[in-house]
């Protein structure tokens, strides 16, 4: 029993580690399809050379094991730190995916190797019929598998983070391999090894306590060479690392726990947000692109009841909310961090306009595809302040669209980021065809990005309703600062002219 609960804890840790490098592939290289079917391939292809190479090592399997678990705990425990730090210091994408895939060729390599060492153990123990022992040592294995994937998302991620989550999983990964070896099969080992395995589970453990004591500092060290300025907030949520750095902040007060040791700066750089390490909002100029999806779809139509998917930052909320024939609007956001920030940070709730204490405001807390499909809710404008692009396109698909559609009123309008020209806009306003909308593109200018030194060509947006609508801006709010009508219907021709015919077939999310 004791060898299965010790095959049942370390199956556990090596979900962990598996999930762990497939959640920083999605974070650190983006496309997340693709860094999880590397991963996983790359992964069980290791596990099967590792039992291969297993076989020579059956002849002390205790000791064996012992050094096995002791090199997982370390490659495994220190690989979430080490890759972020690679990430943000070498700003090479391919670098970082060679060391994710090293990485996972390594962990796979020692996962497997674990079984059939587990099993001349246990057969060493009690003499049985291998189809038995298979049986158990496969039901602990996954059964502690069960239990480490369903650990990684519900209590290491949220309460611990990457780094830490990692750390841990290798201290308790070690501590199995060592309870096994130099209890259960003390008698294996001579004196001296004993004692050389005691010092390296020793050392072992010292090294990720050394590594989780010294996580924040190297944490804050990466971000700063990352982001350059100064740290309002950095935070792991459960679906996405956010990081909020620049702007002014309160007379008196540290910015962040790095703040001391940044120079006082007489014009406070801009505020920005980044999600998973790419930019989401730029202070200065974010104006541009909310005042862009949301103000032309408030005109021209009844706007009573307003539906923001995503928007969690509250910038497109601020700007829904300043036409006065809004009497409500419903804000589903998937990752309740992000409105807790716009709320706490008071330069970003600042920027906000403190959108979410607006009594006209509800936030729900839910994945809005999921949402969209519970509920029956009807809405005369409906807001997708989401990245078409993100989480295989699902965003811009057709079912999306469908479900939207569905909830609008006879009358209500969807407005929608459509991406680049040259990228993705004309699949998402195929999406909306298909969905039977009838869309119109257009432009809001230079994008907002630039004004924080990433320049880049001018997004595209969509105003979608059940007859063609027309562009045009309320005449009773205050003007936009970065609108005309003029320049949106100009904007709305020049697009038109490079509309492909037909256009390309919508996305679904079964198709490509």
């Amino acid at each position: 029993m004791l060898v299965l609960l010790a095959a049942f804890v370390c199956a556990a840790c090596g979900l962990v580690y598996e999930l762990e490098l497939v959640a920083l592939g999605g974070y650190l290289l983006g496309d997340s399809v693709t860094q999880t079917s590397v991963v996983l391939s790359v992964m069980v292809f290791a596990m099967g050379i590792g039992s291969l190479l297993a076989k020579g090592l059956t002849r002390r399997p205790a000791t064996s094991f012992a050094l096995v678990e002791y090199a997982l705990s370390l490659t495994g425990g220190l690989s979430a730190l080490a890759l972020y730090c690679g990430w943000a210091w070498l700003h090479q994408p391919r670098a970082t995916l060679v060391a994710l895939i090293a990485a996972t060729v390594l962990i796979g390599l020692l996962i497997g190797a674990e079984i059939p060492l587990l099993m001349t153990l246990i057969q060493r123990i009690r003499r049985e019929h291998a189809g038995r022992a298979v049986a158990d040592l496969f039901a602990a294995d996954y059964v502690g598998a069960l239990i480490g994937g369903l650990a990684f998302p519900f209590v290491l991620l949220p309460t611990l983070g990457q780094t830490a989550g990692a750390l841990l999983t290798g201290a308790v990964n070690a501590v199995a391999g060592a309870v096994v070896v130099l209890w259960l099969f003390r008698a294996e080992p001579g004196p001296r090894t004993r004692l050389l395995l005691w010092t390296g589970c020793g050392l072992v453990l010292a090294l990720l306590a050394l590594a989780a004591a010294c996580t924040g500092a190297i944490e804050r060290a990466a971000r700063h060479a990352l982001y350059g300025g100064p740290i309002r907030f950095a935070a792991q949520s459960r679906y996405q690392e956010i990081v909020l750095t620049g702007g002014p902040g309160p007379a008196g007060a540290p910015r962040a726990d790095d703040a001391p040791r940044v120079p006082a700066q007489r014009t406070a750089p801009p505020l920005e947000l980044f999600l998973d390490g790419r930019l989401a909002v730029c202070g200065p100029g974010e104006y541009r692109d909310h005042e862009a999806l949301v103000r032309p779809a408030l005109a021209g139509g009844p706007s009573g009841r307003v539906l923001v998917l995503g928007g969690g930052d509250g910038l497109a909320l601020r700007e829904v909310l300043r036409h006065p024939a809004v009497r409500g609007v419903l804000v589903v956001e998937r990752d309740a961090a992000l409105p807790a920030l716009a709320r706490r940070d008071a330069a970003f709730a600042a920027l906000t306009g403190h959108a979410f204490d607006d009594p006209r405001v509800r936030l729900v807390q839910a994945e809005p595809l999921d949402w969209l499909r519970g509920s029956a809710e009807r809405f005369d404008v409906i807001v997708a302040d989401l990245d078409g692009a993100a989480a295989g396109g699902k965003y811009r698909s057709r079912e999306f669209f469908g479900l939207a559609a569905r909830r609008l009123a006879p009358a209500g309008r969807l407005a929608t980021r459509g991406g680049l020209p040259d990228g993705g806009l004309w699949t998402a306003e195929s999406g909306l065809d298909a969905a039977g909308l009838a869309a119109v593109a257009y432009q809001g200018g230079a994008p907002a990005a630039a004004d924080c030194g990433y320049p880049g060509p001018a997004p595209a947006f969509l105003l979608a309703a059940r007859t063609a609508p027309v562009l045009d801006l309320a005449p009773d709010v205050p003007a936009p600062r970065s609108l005309t009508v003029p320049a949106l219907r100009a904007s709305e021709a020049l697009l038109t002219a490079r509309r492909p015919s037909p256009l390309p077939p919508p996305h679904t999310l079964l198709g490509p």
